[in-house]
């Protein structure tokens, strides 16, 4: 099969996803003030449409491959794609994935964070640490003399070597008009291997880990996937720009 070709977006192309990017991230960041204990993910849910209404952008979620909700919320051992529930009420002591896409002047922006609700246990702060740390090590890894597989091994290293694991399952991926462009980007890999990154690349990447084993399990709506052991897990997620001076776009 022929290898799907990788965009390289051109200025004016950055400036409009730095705006996608900031709608999204503001949006991400609003939703996760909300977080207490007793509100539900539909509550999350309502308040994100209200959001997008008001800057005047579409999901990029709903419908997306038959998707129902403008965001993803997932609970402590759930990874990805938690649908919101009204009977689906948030807790001390959990940790919050949010996952947010939009749609603006025909280009898209993707962010996601997990966030405590409360005080969390000692291993939920450092799982949060070590997701949101990790991008020190993927920013070195994003400029034009680098290979997409020294940015997926230095997910993995970074990750391991503080104890958990990593997902093999799910992965980042280029993004610009599309939600999903080339190229996967793996969260682990062999360094200098895979194509090789230019400047104006655009991806979002997404490093996902686990307390316990990365084996994962699919829930009965065929949407939301969780930990097979029942363990912790945390996602975040950036857009970055390749250049020698790498450029993360989102916020959280």
């Amino acid at each position: 099969m022929k290898e799907k070709i990788i965009e390289i977006k051109t200025p004016k192309e950055i400036e409009i996803l730095k705006e996608c990017a900031k709608i999204a991230s503001d949006i991400l960041e609003h939703l996760n003030a909300m977080l207490q204990s007793g509100i539900s993910t539909f509550d999350l849910e309502t308040e994100a449409r209200k959001e997008m209404s008001g800057y005047g952008v579409d999901s990029a979620f709903m419908g997306y491959r038959g998707y129902p909700s403008v965001l993803c919320v997932s609970i402590n051992d759930e990874l990805v794609h938690g649908i919101p529930k009204k009977t689906k009420k948030i807790k001390n002591g959990d940790i919050v994935s949010i996952d947010i896409g939009i749609r603006h002047r025909g280009f898209i922006g993707d962010v996601a964070a997990t966030c405590p609700v409360g005080s969390v246990s000692a291993v939920a702060e450092k799982l949060l640490a070590v997701g949101s740390g990790v991008f020190e090590v993927i920013l070195e890894n994003s400029t034009p003399e680098k290979r997409l597989g020294d940015i997926s091994h230095a997910i993995d290293s970074y990750i391991k070597k503080r104890g958990f694991s990593v997902v093999r399952d799910y992965e980042g991926h280029g993004i610009g008009r599309e939600l999903h462009e080339a190229p996967p980007v793996p969260n682990f890999g062999s360094p200098g291997s895979g194509p090789r990154l230019k400047a104006g690349m655009v991806l979002a990447v997404e490093p996902m880990l686990c307390e316990g084993s990365w084996e994962l399990t699919l829930d009965s709506d065929n949407w939301t996937v969780r930990t097979k052991d029942g363990k912790l897990c945390s996602h975040f997620e950036h857009m970055i720009v390749v250049d020698e001076k790498p450029q993360i776009l989102t916020h959280w």
